[in-house]
C-alpha cells in the first residue's frame, strides 16, 4: 500500500477529499441484487461430477502439450485422496458431486466486442464492463463460466512487451515462461481446492510485465459464473520483472440460485526485484456460491506486494492472500473490507511470511456483520530466522449492526526470530448512541449518521480501493441501516 495510509482509526468526523461523498455514500446505499440472469448458452457442456476422462477430456479440447495433460491428472489423483480444509467454516452442503466442471459458452476469446453473442455481452454491457474499457483501462479480459469470452489490450501495452491474455492463449503461445512459473507458489498438494484447480483449470489471466516496464493504466478480469450448479476454476499467473510495475484489477458476480455453485481459483503472483505489484479484488458473489480462493505471491529484494480486498457476496468465503517475502527489504501489504450478511461467513484474512532481513508487511481488515452474518479475521505472521529486523503490522476491526451477527478473530504468530518486531490492535464494536447523538445534533437524519459511522469505519479500504475503476462498486452493498444502533 502506499507509505501514506493513516493507520490509525478511521474518525467519522471527516474523510479523504480525494473521494466524491456522494460516491462514497452510493457504496452504501445501493445494491446489486444478483438479478440478471441470462438464458443458459453452452458449446460444450459436461455432466455433473468429475473423473480422470473428464480431466483429461479438457486438456483434449484446449489441445495442451502432454506436460500439462499429466499435471492436470496427477493433481486429480491428490484431489481425490485429500481432505477437507480442517479448519474454517462448515464445507459439509457442498456436494462436489452435483457441480459441472466445465461449460464452455463460444469458440474461443474475441477482440471484437460486437463479435461476442448478445445474451453475453448485455450481462456484461449491464455490469459496465465496456464503459470501463473505453474510459479508465489499458486492457480488459471477461470470463463467462469456463473461458474467457472477450480479451482486449491497447496497442500500447505490445510496444513496452507487456503480455496480457488469458492463461490457456499464454500456456499456448508463451510456453517456455508458463512452465517455469506454474504451479511454483502455489502447488497441487497445498491444498485440496488447489489441487482440483490444478485438474480443472480453465480461463484466467496471464500477465507478464518486462523489466523496468510502469504502467499507467491498470488491466482488468472479470468473471461471470452465470449457470446452476457450475465450478469456476481459473487459474491466473502474473509476473512483474525487476523494477516493473503494474495494477491488475479484478470483478466478480454469480446469480442466485437455490444449489451451490463454487468458485476455486488460483492466483501466482511473482514479484521482482524493486518491482511493484497491485491485485485490487471486488466480490460480489450471490448466496449460492462457495468462495474457495488460493492467492499468493513472492517478492524479490525490495519489491512490494499490495492486495486491497473486497468481498460483498458469497454463502461461504475462505480468502488468505499470502505474500512470502523472500528478499532483503521485501514489503507485503493487505487491506480488505467484508461484509457478513444473513446466510453468510466471511471467513478472511492474510498471510506474511518474512524469509529476509528487513522485511515488512501490514494487514488491515475491516469487516461488518449484519442480520445474523458471522465474519471472522484468521491471519498468520511468521518471521523465520532470516528475518532480522522484520516489522509486522496487523489491524483487524468488526462492526456489529445487530445482535445477531457474530464475529472471531484468530490470529497466528510465528516468530523465530529475537530482532523481529510484531504490532496487532483488534476491535469489534457497534454503531454507538454517542456517535449517533453527535451528529443528528448536527443536523444528521439516523440513517445518514448510521451510513457516515460506517463509511468513516472502512475508510482506510475505500481510499485505496480505484472507485474510478471498478466497475461494480456501485452495486456492492445495501446496508439497511434504520435498525443498526447497538
Amino acid at each position: 500500500m502506499q507509505e501514506n495510509i493513516d493507520l490509525n482509526k478511521a474518525k467519522v468526523e471527516g474523510k479523504d477529499s480525494r473521494y466524491d461523498k456522494v460516491q462514497a455514500r452510493d457504496i452504501v446505499r445501493s445494491s446489486f441484487e444478483h438479478e440478471i440472469y441470462d438464458n443458459e448458452v453452452s458449446l460444450e457442456r459436461f455432466t455433473p461430477g468429475l473423473d480422470a476422462e473428464k480431466v483429461r477430456k479438457i486438456s483434449q479440447i484446449k489441445g495442451e502439450p502432454e506436460w500439462m495433460t499429466e499435471k492436470r491428472l496427477k493433481a486429480f489423483e491428490i484431489f481425490e485422496k485429500s481432505a477437507m480444509p480442517h479448519y474454517g467454516p462448515d464445507l459439509s452442503a457442498l456436494n462436489l458431486e452435483e457441480l459441472t466442471y466445465y461449460n464452455r459458452v463460444t469458440e474461443g476469446p474475441s477482440d471484437n466486442w460486437d463479435q461476442v453473442p448478445d445474451n453475453i455481452k448485455n450481462t456484461f454491457e449491464a455490469l459496465g464492463i465496456p464503459q470501463a474499457e473505453r474510459e479508465f483501462l489499458a486492457g480488459v479480459s471477461t470470463q463467462y463460466e469456463s473461458e474467457v469470452v472477450y480479451h482486449k489490450a491497447q496497442e500500447e501495452l505490445e510496444r513496452q512487451g507487456v503480455i496480457f491474455s488469458d492463461t490457456d492463449t499464454g500456456l499456448r503461445e508463451h510456453p517456455e515462461i508458463f512452465e517455469r512459473f506454474f504451479g511454483k507458489l502455489v502447488p497441487p498438494g497445498d491444498n485440496k481446492f488447489a489441487a482440483l484447480n490444478t485438474a480443472v483449470w480453465s480461463g484466467g489471466s496471464f500477465i507478464y510485465v518486462p523489466k523496468g516496464v510502469k504502467l499507467e493504466m491498470p488491466v482488468q478480469s472479470y468473471f461471470r459464473i452465470n449457470a446452476e450448479a457450475m465450478g469456476q476454476f481459473e487459474r491466473s499467473l502474473i509476473i512483474v520483472d525487476d523494477d516493473a510495475d503494474l495494477h491488475y484489477i479484478e470483478g466478480c458476480t454469480a446469480p442466485a440460485y437455490t444449489s451451490a455453485s463454487l468458485h476455486a481459483a488460483v492466483v501466482e503472483i511473482f514479484v521482482g526485484k524493486n518491482a511493484k505489484c497491485r491485485y485490487s479484488t471486488v466480490q460480489n458473489w450471490s448466496n449460492n456460491v462457495y468462495n474457495l480462493v488460493t492467492k499468493r505471491s513472492s517478492c524479490d529484494e525490495g519489491g512490494v506486494m499490495e492486495w486491497v480486498d473486497g468481498n460483498i457476496g458469497s454463502g461461504v468465503t475462505m480468502l488468505y492472500p499470502s505474500c512470502y517475502l523472500k528478499g532483503a527489504g521485501a514489503q507485503g501489504y493487505m487491506i480488505s473490507v467484508s461484509v457478513a450478511d444473513e446466510g453468510q461467513v466471511q471467513d478472511i484474512g492474510s498471510r506474511m511470511i518474512h524469509m529476509a532481513p528487513n522485511t515488512s508487511s501490514k494487514i488491515i481488515s475491516k469487516s461488518i456483520a449484519r442480520n445474523g452474518g458471522n465474519a471472522i479475521y484468521r491471519g498468520t505472521v511468521h518471521h523465520s530466522k532470516q528475518a532480522q529486523g522484520a516489522y509486522a503490522f496487523v489491524e483487524c476491526d468488526t462492526l456489529i449492526l445487530d445482535e445477531k451477527s457474530e464475529s472471531d478473530t484468530i490470529p497466528t504468530y510465528r516468530i523465530q526470530e529475537g530482532q523481529s518486531t510484531v504490532e496487532h490492535e483488534g476491535t469489534v464494536s457497534k454503531v454507538s448512541e454517542d456517535q449517533l447523538f453527535y451528529l443528528k445534533s448536527r443536523g444528521l437524519t439516523e440513517a445518514e449518521a448510521t451510513e457516515m459511522i460506517i463509511m468513516g469505519f472502512i475508510e482506510p479500504f475505500t481510499r485505496e480501493l480505484p472507485m474510478e475503476y471498478a466497475v461494480e462498486l456501485n452495486q456492492l452493498m445495501k446496508l439497511d441501516v434504520s435498525e443498526s444502533v447497538g
